[in-house]
């Protein structure tokens, strides 16, 4: 039997900017023209995690084996241009990996980027080869980020809990 999470419904119908409609009436243009959809469509669909967002069927989304089911979405924003409800896709995709994340259930890729950027401050650090290139380019060396300051802001948004600094 599928429950119905009202507290989760609320969150999700919270997190919906435009207060005005917050009804989709399933026309599947989100789903033609997500370019991961196109791609991947057994494993993401824009459509479903959307109704299942709204009827507030947690479980059919929490409880997938693949979290690709919540975390395939690129941020791309095509959806929220196409959507004739002006329903703000991108931002419930947002609160739900957000939630997936607070459930421990985040993709490994996620707190490894993370932990990258708490540690050096750059999602991508420096690496010996690029500097070696700038130099020979007589290009300015890159400032080094300051790494207290960022582990400061990500502290304060508990980032550190989430990847356990």
């Amino acid at each position: 039997m599928v429950k119905v999470d009202y507290e989760f419904r609320k969150k999700i119908m919270d997190a919906h900017i435009i207060d005005t409609l917050k009804y989709c009436y399933q026309c599947n243009r989100c789903t033609d023209v997500c370019p991961i959809a196109t791609i991947a469509p057994n494993r993401y669909n824009p459509r479903s995690l959307i109704l299942n967002s709204f009827l507030g069927l947690k479980s059919a989304i929490f409880e997938n084996e693949d979290n690709f089911f919540i975390w395939g979405c690129t941020v791309c924003d095509t959806c929220d241009e196409v959507c004739p409800q002006k329903i703000e896709l991108t931002e419930v995709f947002t609160v739900l990996k957000n939630m997936s994340i607070a459930e421990g259930k985040g993709p490994e890729y996620y707190t490894t980027q993370a932990t990258a950027i708490y540690e050096s401050g750059k999602a991508i650090p420096s690496q010996p080869a690029i500097e070696r290139r700038r130099e020979q380019m007589s290009l300015p060396q890159i400032e080094p980020p300051n790494v207290e300051e960022v582990q400061k802001i990500l502290n304060q948004t508990k980032l550190n809990t989430i990847i356990n600094k």
